[in-house]
Formats: structure tokens, C-alpha cells, sequence
């Protein structure tokens, strides 16, 4: 992707994933989404200035911790001002690891999906098959997977056409999950988890949850697959041809 093209795709996901998403709130330079019970809460997009900075983010904490729910400030690192982060913390933020924002053709993702012998792939319509998930995510990943339940249950209950969660199998034991979610009214789908346990890496697995979510992307008309991906992630879905926009790191505040 060349200057030109990287600066158009970028203020194309900026606007349509960040700015004018229909399901979010306006609070003055402020964009946010104020989830109910399970949902995602938090500040999506933001365009301050030194002098208008603390009392937005003022202005949020009060908001949300009057709904009593924790939320996260996703920053990005074209968002102003240059210190918003140490703003963030000042008030009483905290920082989650770093994640590089990666776009990528869906059609150009999209290609044969290649799974070790004995591996299948499985669509996740159901609790149980959502208990699975966060199984591995917490295998994969050491960390909780009670959120990311809850979220999931919620999205599958209200909005199931949106959202494909894929398990791969290996008989009766799930070694990755991933999802994908397709954001109505946009060119884009976001690819999320890709948690493989750690006896099954480095055996192509991932790389056809990849292409395989891309498949089902390209039959909805999405363009643009977008990750916020981690550095262990990154150099393969570079390698797949994606590429990075941006970084981004979660401020997350607990009421």
C-alpha cells in the first residue's frame, strides 16, 4: 500500500469505525458507545485539544461510572493531543498491551483453507459451543475469559447476523477460536481472537481461520478485513498481506 492509498484507507476506517458509527453517542469532540449489561462500553473516537482534554475525559468517567460499568478509551496513536495517553493515566487509566490496527483485502485474504489432518472447523451458534471458546481463550491467552462470555452471548442473542465465532476441532477438543465481526452500513468486518493452544501453533491453523473468515466475509460484500493485532499476530497476518494503519492501545477505568 503506498502513501496515497494508506492515507485514504485510513481515514476511511477512521470515519466509518470510529466518527459516524450509527450505534455510538456524540459528547461534544467525543464519540462513544454506552453498552447495556454484556455489551462493549467505551470511547471509540475523540478529537481534543490541550486546553479541552482533561474535562472530556473528566466528563466520561462520570458518565459511565454513573452507569457503574467499566469502559475503555481506545487511543490511537494519530489521536490528539500527543499526551492524551499520559492524560489517560493521570486519571486514573490503565494501560493494556499495545496492539498494531492491520486492513486487508477480504478478497485477497480469501483462498483455500488448509487444516492439519484431523483438525475441522466449526461454526459456534449456541452457549455451548460459546463455553468452548472461552475455554481456549483462556488456555491461549491467561486471561479470564468471564467478559468476553458474556459479550459473546449478548452479541449472539441480539445480533447474530453480524457475528461468526469459528471453532477448530480436534475430535472433542477445541485448539482455536476466532471470530469475525461484520459492521452494517460499512466496507469493513474486524477478525478477533485467533487463540490457538500452545501444543497446536505453528501448524497453519491460524492462517485458515484466516482465510476461511475472509471466505465468508467476501459472500457478505465486505471489502476490508481489519485486526488489532498483537505482536505475536502481526508478522503473520503481514505475511498473509495485511497491513498496518496505525497502533492503538485500550485504556481501560474501573469505577
Amino acid at each position: 500500500m503506498d502513501r496515497q492509498d494508506h492515507t485514504a484507507v485510513l481515514a476511511h476506517f477512521d470515519r466509518q469505525l470510529r466518527r459516524d458509527v450509527t450505534s455510538a453517542e456524540r459528547d461534544g469532540d467525543v464519540v462513544r458507545r454506552s453498552g447495556a449489561d454484556g455489551d462493549w462500553s467505551g470511547v471509540l473516537w475523540s478529537s481534543l485539544r490541550p486546553e479541552t482534554a482533561d474535562a472530556a475525559i473528566s466528563r466520561q468517567v462520570r458518565h459511565f461510572s454513573a452507569l457503574g460499568r467499566p469502559f475503555e478509551w481506545k487511543l490511537y496513536s494519530y489521536d490528539t493531543p500527543d499526551d492524551l495517553g499520559a492524560r489517560l493515566l493521570a486519571a486514573g487509566f490503565v494501560p493494556e498491551p499495545e496492539e498494531t490496527v492491520l486492513v486487508g483485502e477480504a478478497a485477497h485474504m480469501a483462498g483455500a483453507v488448509e487444516l492439519p489432518d484431523g483438525v475441522r472447523l466449526e461454526p459456534v451458534t449456541d452457549a455451548a459451543g460459546v463455553d468452548l471458546v472461552a475455554q481456549v481463550h483462556e488456555q491461549a491467552f491467561g486471561t479470564s475469559s468471564d467478559r468476553l462470555r458474556e459479550q459473546l452471548l449478548v452479541q449472539l442473542a441480539k445480533d447474530p447476523d453480524t457475528l461468526d465465532i469459528i471453532l477448530a476441532m480436534a475430535g472433542d477438543l477445541p485448539v482455536c477460536s476466532a471470530r469475525m465481526e461484520r459492521y452494517p452500513g460499512t466496507d469493513f468486518a474486524g477478525l478477533w481472537g485467533g487463540g490457538t493452544l500452545a501444543g497446536w501453533r505453528g501448524r497453519g491453523i491460524y492462517r485458515a481461520l484466516v482465510a476461511h473468515r475472509a471466505g465468508i466475509a467476501v459472500a457478505k460484500g465486505v471489502r476490508h478485513l481489519q485486526v488489532d493485532a498483537s505482536d505475536d499476530s502481526r508478522p503473520i497476518l503481514e505475511r498473509l498481506g495485511f497491513t498496518a494503519l496505525c497502533t492503538t492501545t485500550p485504556y481501560v477505568y474501573e469505577p
